[in-house]
Order: structure tokens, then C-alpha cells, then sequence
């Protein structure tokens, strides 16, 4: 009786042991790698040329049908396993899709070198001068670029924003800025009538630093490979939409006293256009 039941154990235990895929993998590997030995034992007992070559041969072809082999056995495990890693592999970077794109902007930064520390900068919307950068922030000191002076504000840029905005490097504007200014008055005065006199005005207040301006000038043209304003002023009257006379002026100076130049040569023009203006009424 005890036989009997040892028996009718192993019979139901022995199909629950051939359907384990560790026992079939290990019974495989087994008789695979038994395979192997007796052909290389026998390659070495009757082969008299070339014996490495042909065990290099088993060698290799044992090395495939086991990958074969092991990946036919638990290829649905293997499947399940690749679909849970690619899913959690996605969530990862949905979750840190900003500090990766952050890591591929400082990539971005170190390998094309669009700025170095103490440049002016902008980025989009942002001026300032960089003051540094990590694999997270660029950190700028904002400049204001009408006045050129140091708002006292310090901004905090992720990368990934240098990434998908222009980058513009205004480095030559820490010395020298290509100052813009309008004045605007109405069309009682013709101001082609004392330009010359502000032209004159412009290039007495751009005397003292002429010589500098002008091999700065030629510096940022060769560096750049461009022809750019400058040194000379520049004046041009246009008018506007609603028929108002604009005076448009570029002066290419030191950035520092772009503002006094400014003041100058607006008060010039007050001066000189109020003068017209006088002498027009007296005329009438």
C-alpha cells in the first residue's frame, strides 16, 4: 500500500517537474554542454589539423543555441520583463523630462560655446551679463539694455529654455553700444534746416574716444565678419503715421556715456528746433 502511494506521488509530481522551466533550462544547459565535451573530445582525439579552429567552431555554435535556446524558454517572461522596463524607463522620463532637457542644454552650452562667463547676453526676452552656469540654471545679472546699467535683479534661466530661444551674445556692448534714441516733435520746423549744426554737436562729443571707437568698430567687424554702424553718428528724419517729425539717431560710443551723449545732443536739438521755430514766427 505504501509503495502504491509513493508511486501515484510521483507520478503526479513528475509533469509538475518537467513543466518548471528552471529544471528544462538546467536539463538543456546540461545536456547541451555534455554535447559539447564529447565533441571536443572527440575533435581532439581525431583531428589532426586545424583541431583549434573546429573547437572554436563548437564552442561558438554551443554559445548561440543556448542563447537560442534560453530565450525560447522564457521568452514570455522576457517579453513581460522588457514591457515593464520600457514602461517604467518612459515613466521616468515623463517625470524628469525638464531636468533631462536642462542636462541637454548644459550639453548644448559646453559643446557650441554661444557665451562665456562675464558676456552680455540675451535669451528670449532676458538681458543680462552671465554670471554662471551649472547642468540645471544659467544665472544672469540683468542689465537694462536701454541704459546699459545693472538693474540689481539676478535671473535664474533653466537650460532647457537655451534650448528652443535665440541666444543673442552682446559682449561688444559692455564697452561700446551702437545707441539708439528718437526724438519726436511736430511739422512746424524743418530740422534739415540745422542738422548740420547737430552733426557737428554728435561728432565734438564723440571726439575724445574717436580713435578707440573706430578700432573697436573694426574689431567686432573682422571678429564678426560683418559691416556694421559706426563710428561715425548718424542722423535720419522720417516722419510718422500721423505726420509728425521723427530724428532718428545712432551713435556708436562707450556704453557708460551713451546716456550724457544722449542728453547732449536732445538738448541740441531742443535748442536749435525751438530757435527755427522763432525765427519762423518772426518771419510771419
Amino acid at each position: 500500500m505504501d509503495l502504491w502511494f509513493n508511486i501515484s506521488n510521483l507520478t503526479a509530481l513528475t509533469p509538475n517537474f518537467f513543466n518548471n522551466k528552471f529544471v528544462i533550462t538546467l536539463l538543456c544547459v546540461s545536456a547541451f554542454y555534455l554535447l559539447k565535451f564529447l565533441l571536443v573530445k572527440v575533435i581532439k582525439k581525431k583531428s589532426k589539423h586545424d583541431k583549434r579552429l573546429q573547437i572554436n567552431i563548437v564552442n561558438n555554435i554551443y554559445t548561440v543555441l543556448m542563447i537560442v535556446l534560453i530565450f525560447n524558454i522564457w521568452s514570455e517572461e522576457i517579453q513581460k520583463f522588457a514591457f515593464s522596463i520600457a514602461a517604467f524607463i518612459v515613466a521616468i522620463v515623463l517625470a524628469t523630462r525638464e531636468f533631462i532637457q536642462c542636462f541637454i542644454g548644459f550639453v548644448y552650452i559646453l559643446s557650441s560655446r554661444p557665451f562665456r562667463i562675464s558676456d552680455w547676453i540675451q535669451v528670449g526676452n532676458y538681458f543680462g551679463e552671465v554670471h554662471s552656469t551649472d547642468w540645471a540654471k544659467l544665472t544672469l545679472l540683468e542689465v537694462d539694455k536701454d541704459s546699459y546699467q545693472y538693474t540689481g535683479k539676478t535671473l535664474y534661466l533653466p537650460n532647457s529654455q537655451l534650448i528652443t530661444s535665440v541666444i543673442k551674445n552682446l559682449n561688444f556692448l559692455k564697452r561700446y553700444a551702437m545707441h539708439h534714441f528718437t526724438i519726436v516733435r511736430d511739422d512746424s520746423v524743418n530740422p534739415f534746416e540745422f542738422i548740420d549744426q547737430l552733426y557737428e554737436k554728435a561728432n565734438v562729443y564723440c571726439a575724445d574716444f574717436k580713435d578707440v571707437a573706430m578700432r573697436y568698430n573694426q574689431l567686432i567687424e573682422n571678429r564678426l565678419d560683418i559691416n556694421i554702424a559706426g563710428p561715425e553718428p548718424h542722423i535720419q528724419v522720417a516722419t510718422s503715421d500721423i505726420g509728425d517729425t521723427q530724428v532718428f539717431f545712432t551713435v556708436f560710443c562707450p556704453t557708460e556715456t551713451a546716456l550724457e551723449i544722449e542728453q547732449k545732443l536732445t538738448a541740441d536739438f531742443m535748442r536749435l528746433w525751438f530757435e527755427q521755430k522763432s525765427k519762423i514766427a518772426k518771419e510771419k
